[in-house]
């Protein structure tokens, strides 16, 4: 979206200037022609935004699940007929977030002025991602928009329910190793030199195992801070290396091939890549600009790239099942099911069938995973206290047992 400032006259000749918010320089034009204004000049304008305004505008995003509510809403109120106009002044003055309340007051304003809905919803890629304003394009070039809103409702419910499970179940493993970590370092640093000191004192016979105990105690309270030091500049330079294509595909590439976890999430993105496929072509997006899009929103750059090129495969006039069943993480039985939707003419129904195969497949995998989680995780929280309070406590009753 760009800037621009202008100087115009009305029809009665009064001089006018200011700056208006476009996609394009052509739009700008368009824009200030329907305001009936003569347009004198017309230049491109660097908007600059106050450090201050910059750190404000972070608060407030806008989450999935708030598009979820959003795109729900407007194909309930499409379906009811009520004009997209009044739609979005209604959920505007419902709306509890003050970024998404001014977004669809612009929107609205933007529709009123002449604007199509798809340009409107372009002006903010911050809310509504190329996806999202593709599907609504689609439906207003087919006149199919109270269609491609339920649609979208649907795909996105469908999205949002897989993310929140898959993560919901790395929260409680990722909580309780955490704690974990904190209760073990606080007892190393804290509680076992006083000991250690009492047992040299006491001039004990000290097991090998407490030995190992309190030389890993000493060694975190020597280096303790420069292990923390050394773990954030890690984090750092992982930050930064993952901001970098070759990073991007490196670690991509790594979660793919964990043990265990790397076939759910081969089967996650599998999943959203067939949704995000079937979702698009069932809007009316082309075949091609569907895997486009594909790509951009599939979420893992590995998928990302086998998508972006089979694209071009496609492009050269491959079959979409030729095309991906070149790479190995792509799973055989998605090329096949492609391959018999394409010679039946039935690639959407296909695709829709694995969607909803591969989501169940994911959330049986989630549902055994937490529940094969919770017994490894007690097993290893009993081992560590195990083994902590044994070289703690039997030394001590050795000592005791002497008197």
């Amino acid at each position: 979206m760009s800037l621009y400032n202008y100087q115009a006259r009305t029809p009665e000749g009064e001089v006018r200037a200011g700056t208006i918010e476009s996609p394009s320089l052509d739009l700008a034009v368009s824009a200030l022609q329907r305001r009936s204004l003569v347009i004198v000049s017309l230049t491109p304008a660097e908007e600059k935004v106050p450090w201050y305004r910059r750190e404000v505008l972070r608060f407030g995003g806008i989450k999935l699940r708030d598009i979820v509510i959003l795109s729900r809403q407007l194909a309930i109120l499409f379906e009811a007929k009520v004009p997209i106009v009044d739609s979005l002044k209604i959920l505007a003055a419902e709306s509890l977030k003050p970024k998404l309340r001014q977004a669809l007051g612009e929107i609205s304003t933007d529709i009123q002025g002449g604007f199509s809905i798809t340009q409107a919803l372009a002006k903010r890629p911050d809310i509504f991602s190329e996806f999202y304003v593709n599907m609504v394009r689609s439906g207003e070039e087919s006149g199919k928009l109270e269609e491609v809103f339920l649609y979208l409702a649907d795909y996105l419910e469908r999205s949002y329910e897989l993310l929140s499970k898959a993560r919901n179940a790395l929260i409680y493993p990722a909580f309780v190793l955490v704690v974990f970590v904190g209760v073990m370092a606080g007892m190393l640093v804290g509680v076992i030199p006083q000991i250690s000191v009492i047992l040299i004192e006491a001039g004990a016979d000290v097991p090998i195992y407490t030995q190992i105990i309190i030389a890993l105690s000493d060694f975190l309270r020597r280096f303790g801070v420069l292990i923390l030091i050394a773990a954030g500049l890690g984090g750092i330079f992982l930050w930064r290396y993952s901001q970098t294509e070759a990073g991007r595909l490196s670690l991509s590439r790594l979660v793919l091939d964990l043990p265990w976890v790397g076939n759910l999430v081969r089967k996650f993105y599998v999943a959203r890549f067939v949704d995000n496929l079937e979702t698009l072509i069932v809007g009316g997006v082309s075949v091609l600009r569907a895997l486009e899009l594909s790509a951009e929103v599939v979420g893992n750059e590995i998928f990302s790239k086998i998508i972006r090129e089979a694209a071009e495969a496609v492009k050269g006039g491959a079959p979409i099942s030729e095309a991906l069943s070149r790479w190995e993480d792509i799973p055989p039985l998605v090329t096949q099911m492609i391959k018999i939707g394409e010679e039946t003419g039935k690639l959407d129904f296909m695709l829709k069938t694995m969607a909803r195969f591969y989501r169940r497949e994911v959330e049986n995998t989630v549902d055994n995973l937490v529940g094969l989680i919770e017994p490894v995780m007690i097993i290893i929280l009993g081992l560590g206290v195990g083994i902590l309070v044994v070289s703690v406590l039997l030394p001590i009753y050795n000592i005791s047992s002497t008197f």
